[in-house]
């Protein structure tokens, strides 16, 4: 058929149109009889941003799929592992205030909903996370997620990475190079042209080179160049529901032996929050804030009082500035072209979803991939409906964040807090988990991008507690709790005693590598 997709062109390199490209490529080679070429233009004198630097546990997968080692993933992109997120003073703003965010589901999470017996005896409880996973423990004793003998990709506690953007963006294109046949080609896009039908034909490089291809993959950041600028996609803003316009960013040097956190660390500030990602050889500092509510040099003094860096030594360090318009395009596939990173939108980064939203995007293009231009505008709408409501589901959980905090120190705080500022979706949560726990059913999907589990972490590790009146479980269920409840903590004595700390593991990593699966 000589309509018939054989071409990709991806416009942008950077993390999201590497791993994009190692996605779909990897996935073609394996289920597509016919090759497809696959062509990614970058641009040598555009710098990556280089912020999001958390992932989640499928990155683990993503990687295994495109035949990539976790021990050379590790060495070369400064990576260590993420078992999770701390809040710290999210909730009063003192300094014993915080809770987890872990990466393990709770404990029975599919036979008991543990939540309703912890909010049974919320007078005496341990933490929620504590309560029903060993993750809190295991992260604050700085342990790491498995041991030496666990081989590639496997492991004891559930985890995820951090790791340097720009170092990882190096590694996904040598790879995608030298052992996935992708195409790169070095150039500055000088125009766009398109088909009589409006979707896009070629685009002209500088250097009077056209690159002509059948599906154009947007990965050129903020400027949505393909189908922002070019193909008029609006943006739909979601400032009035999330403030957070602004980021400051650092490189800190550890100094000596300093552990290895194994979790994000993220603590929020008077108009804001700051990051805290720990590496091999550094610590990746954020504070991300809202310019409506605080000014550039106060969120830059908010973020040197965090680091104990005095007036004296604030010239030695170099500070990134990031602006953004928090939301996304009306549509995210229009005519022939699809974006996917920051030219799709861009949230702030508090659950790490960025590289997420990368994954499940470009798996989304190679698994329901459009054999032919008669498909291109059913896997389109399909696309749109998808990521429509995957953005605005990230949306209502970045906020939850904020609406259930007692701070009232800022105005930033007060206003989080308002009516008007909720999407109706969560609100109409809200009063469903006001007399009930939440469950996977009351999500419209059965893949949710956050699901039930990540909502209890946040509710209960935030106070919120649901009526326990309208549960007449009988005692066979607070029998079975208790022994669920009871293994678990026999659980986590083990994981404590037998998991290396996360700076030894990375370590012996890097000396010995890990075996593969």
């Amino acid at each position: 058929m000589n309509d018939d997709i054989k071409s990709i062109v991806i416009v942008g390199g950077g993390t999201a149109g590497w791993l994009s490209a190692g996605i779909i490529a990897a996935y073609l080679q394996k289920h597509h009889s016919k090759k497809i070429n696959i062509t990614l233009l970058e641009s040598s004198d555009i710098p990556t941003v280089g912020v999001g630097e958390g992932t989640w546990p499928t990155m683990r997968r993503t990687l295994k799929d495109m035949g990539i080692r976790e021990t050379e993933f590790i060495k070369k992109c400064n990576v260590s592992f993420k078992q999770g997120a701390k809040f710290a003073k999210w909730v009063t703003g003192e300094n014993d205030d915080y809770y987890y965010h872990p990466l393990e589901l709770p404990t029975g999470m599919f036979e008991n909903n543990l939540a309703t017996s912890w909010l049974n005896i919320n007078n005496a409880q341990p933490p929620f996370a504590q309560y029903v996973s060993a993750q809190q423990s295991i992260c604050e004793s700085g342990l790491a997620p498995k041991q030496i003998t666990t081989p590639e990709f496997s492991a004891i506690a559930n985890y995820a990475y951090h790791l340097d953007a720009g170092l990882f963006a190096t590694f996904l294109k040598n790879h995608c190079i030298d052992n996935l046949n992708v195409k790169h080609i070095v150039g500055t896009v000088a125009g766009v042209n398109n088909c009589t039908n409006g979707d896009i034909k070629s685009v002209s490089l500088n250097n009077k080179i056209e690159i002509a291809g059948d599906l154009f993959i947007d990965c050129s950041g903020f400027k949505s160049l393909l189908l922002g600028e070019n193909l008029g996609v609006g943006f739909k803003s979601c400032k009035d529901v999330l403030f957070a316009d602004s980021a400051l960013a650092i490189h800190m040097p550890y100094k000596g032996d300093e552990p290895i956190c194994s979790h994000t660390l993220s603590t929020a500030q008077t108009s804001g929050w700051i990051w805290d990602i720990g590496l091999q050889t550094r610590r990746g500092v954020g504070h991300v804030y809202a310019s409506n509510y605080i000014s550039d040099d106060e969120a830059k003094q908010q973020l040197f009082d965090y680091l104990n860096i005095n007036q004296a030594q604030q010239s030695k360090y170099k500070v990134k500035k990031l602006t953004f318009e928090p939301g996304h395009r009306e549509k995210f596939w229009h005519k022939n072209c699809v974006a996917i990173g920051l030219s799709a939108g861009f949230l702030e980064p508090l659950e790490a979803s960025a590289l997420l939203l990368v994954e499940i995007s470009a798996k989304f293009v190679a698994e329901q991939f459009p054999y032919n231009e008669c498909l291109m505008a059913i896997t389109a709408e399909r696309f749109n409906r998808t990521f429509s409501y995957r953005w605005a589901r990230i949306i209502d959980f970045l906020k939850l964040h904020y609406i259930l905090s007692k701070r009232t120190d800022s105005p930033f705080w007060q206003a989080h807090c308002c009516t008007q500022t909720i999407p109706q979706s969560l609100k109409d949560n809200l009063a469903i988990w006001t007399f009930h726990t939440p469950s996977d059913n009351h999500f419209d999907h059965s893949q949710e991008v956050f699901p039930a589990a990540s909502y209890q972490y946040v509710l209960y590790g935030m106070g919120f507690l649901s009526s326990t009146e309208l549960h007449n479980n009988p005692d066979c269920y607070f029998k079975k709790a208790q022994a669920l409840v009871n293994n678990n903590l026999r659980h986590t004595e083990q994981l404590l005693k037998k998991l290396p700390t996360n700076n030894a593991l990375l370590e012996q990593i890097k000396q010995f590598g890990m075996q593969q699966i």
